[in-house]
């Protein structure tokens, strides 16, 4: 059943012009109505105890200005499943950066040539999330994109605030570019990937790289990613409740939607001051030139809180003639790609990965 569901959201997809842009819609695969929740994501709203997650390494009693971060690292994450069946071998490294050691997992299929190679940055509101967490995605996309998958355990706020965790990801991506034969990969075919904080770190990688002229970095693939942290309104970004559509279960839809909304005392914790909000480096919605970036895949969740952030984002990336497609998962909420092997959305969103990075 899994599996016929995969399948049929690679097979099925249509395009639509929602708010001046194509975007390529992938339906609920095994539902006839549109505008209520996947059953899956359903299920685990209503039913949160028969998905029990807890990170045993996490110090639930931390408290950081009144905020919960041990808490937060407590839940952040989920169980999903390995679907590689042991055929990537993984490799742990430690790359010299500038603040320090940083560690990585390499995830690397058997092979003679040079692959690609997929630079990964996990998700976690700046402050949590984990290469565990991101693990099975990772080794996922290795086997069919036959790449090598670099996941990135940068450091974390509120210890860390911004540039740390920024600098540490910017440094691996260096790491990876000079060093193509260690790892048996091809230096001109690096990609960055990340979900939702990880979006944000590869969406501001990839503006560095281009800022720098360093031209190392070839794809980029946001998922669900935060490109806005400021909360002032600006032209191009005004959320609003109204941009998503709610045909049934309204309030079980807006509870999907507004629990990330009511986290934004986690990305306080990311900064030393408020005014970094805007730095380009922070919000990259705010940039006025996005021209000359690569290949880009945005991915968001039809009931995710910064779906439409994101889909500004791919907008303006458009705008700026950047080779850019949007995929709206229609009944997703947010981080459901954590749930691979349970989301079929989720084995999706990596085999769309795994194509781009074949056609490198």
């Amino acid at each position: 059943m899994y599996k016929d569901l995969v399948k049929k959201l690679g097979e099925n997809k249509k395009v639509e012009i929602i708010n001046g842009q194509e975007i390529i819609i992938k339906n609920v695969p095994d539902a006839k109505e549109e505008g209520n929740l996947d059953p899956r994501v359903m299920d685990v709203m209503l039913n949160p105890d028969k998905y029990p997650y807890e990170n045993k390494n996490a110090d639930k009693a931390y408290i950081f200005n009144n905020f919960s971060v041990g808490m937060i690292r407590s839940i952040f994450g989920w169980d999903n499943e390995d679907l590689t069946n042991g055929e990537i071998e993984t490799t742990h490294k430690i790359i010299k950066g500038e603040n320090g050691d940083i560690p990585v997992r390499i995830y690397s299929p058997k092979c003679d040539e040079k692959m690609p190679a997929l630079v990964f940055i996990h998700g976690g509101g700046f402050i949590a999330g984990s290469v565990d967490v991101v693990e099975n995605p990772c080794k996922l996309i290795a086997k069919k994109a036959n790449a090598v998958v670099i996941s990135v355990d940068y450091r974390l706020a509120p210890e860390n605030p911004f540039p740390k965790g920024f600098t540490d990801c910017f440094d691996v991506i260096k790491w990876v570019y000079n060093n193509g034969e260690e790892i048996n990969i091809d230096s001109n075919k690096i990609g960055v990937a990340g979900d939702s904080a990880g979006g944000n770190l590869s969406a501001v990688c990839t503006l560095k790289d281009r800022d720098l002229g360093t031209n190392m970095i070839k794809y980029q693939a946001l998922i669900y990613p935060a490109t806005i942290i400021s909360d002032k309104e600006y032209p191009y970004y005004n959320w609003s409740i109204d941009e998503y559509e709610m045909k049934s279960n309204e309030e079980l839809i807006k509870k999907a939607i507004c629990a990330l909304g009511d986290a934004t005392a986690m990305l306080d914790l990311y900064m030393t001051d408020k005014s970094l909000a805007e730095d380009k480096y922070v919000s990259p919605l705010l940039v006025e030139d996005l021209s000359s970036l690569p290949k880009t895949l945005m991915v968001v969740g039809e009931y995710d809180f910064i779906r439409v952030q994101g889909e500004a984002y791919s907008k303006r990336l458009k705008e700026a003639n950047v080779n850019c497609r949007t995929i709206r998962y229609r009944g997703m909420d947010h981080a459901f790609i954590d749930k691979l092997g349970l989301y079929p959305q989720a084995e999706d969103c990596m085999n769309e990965i795994a194509n781009d990075l074949k056609s490198l």
